[in-house]
C-alpha cells in the first residue's frame, strides 16, 4: 500500500485530513477491497481517494463548491471512481447501503447523521469521525452510546512537523472516534 503525501493532493482553502490522521483513520475504519464507504464532509477528498485506491466503493458528500471542485480534481488526478454528492448530510443523501462511514465534517447535524446511519449503515458497520471541537466529540460519544454502538474507541492525536528551517510546527489536536453498529 502506497500512501499519498499531503503535498500530492490538489489543495485549496478547504480543510484536508492530513497524512498522519488520514492513515490512522483509514486504519480505524479497516478499509478493505469491496467495502462501501460514505465520506461525510469530504473536504478535498483525501479519505475518499485513499479508500478508493484500496478498493472501496465511495460516496463523498460535501456542501462547499470549492470542496466539490477539489474532490473532482483529485479523483481525476488519482484516477479513482467516487460518487460525488453536492449537498449537506443527511438531508441530501439517498437511501444507500454502506458498511463504513467517515465523518469529517457534520455541519452541526450529528443527530440527524446518526438517525440516517441507523437506517443505512449495515449491522456491524464501522463509523469513524475526526473532531477538533470538544462539543462535537462529546455529542458523538453520546450518540454512539444512545444508538448502542459497540467497540467504541477515542484517541486524541497531536502531531507536528518540522519546517525547512528546523522549527516544529504543531497542528490542531484531533480526536478520532470509532464505533461499530450493533445488530440489536
Amino acid at each position: 500500500m502506497k500512501w499519498i503525501k499531503d503535498e500530492d493532493f490538489i489543495r485549496g482553502n478547504i480543510p484536508m485530513t492530513k497524512f498522519n490522521i488520514r492513515t490512522l483513520t483509514i486504519g480505524h475504519l479497516g478499509i478493505e477491497k469491496g467495502d462501501r464507504l460514505l465520506d461525510i464532509g469530504a473536504g478535498t477528498g483525501s479519505i475518499s481517494i485513499e479508500s478508493a485506491l484500496q478498493g472501496a466503493l465511495v460516496w463523498a458528500i460535501e456542501r462547499e463548491d470549492e470542496g466539490i471542485r477539489l474532490i473532482n480534481a483529485n479523483k481525476d488526478k488519482f484516477n479513482v471512481n467516487i460518487h460525488v454528492i453536492k449537498g449537506q448530510a443527511p438531508e441530501d443523501l439517498a437511501a444507500i447501503s454502506f458498511n463504513k462511514c467517515f465523518i469529517g465534517g457534520s455541519g452541526g447535524k450529528l443527530e440527524g447523521i446518526f438517525a440516517y446511519l441507523e437506517n443505512n449503515l449495515e449491522n456491524n458497520g464501522v463509523v469513524c469521525g475526526n473532531f477538533i471541537t470538544l462539543n462535537n466529540l462529546n455529542e458523538t460519544l453520546n450518540l454512539l452510546k444512545r444508538y448502542k454502538y459497540k467497540e467504541i474507541e477515542t484517541h486524541l492525536i497531536q502531531s507536528a512537523y518540522m519546517d525547512r528551517g528546523g522549527l516544529m510546527k504543531g497542528q490542531n489536536p484531533i480526536s478520532i472516534v470509532k464505533g461499530v453498529k450493533t445488530d440489536d
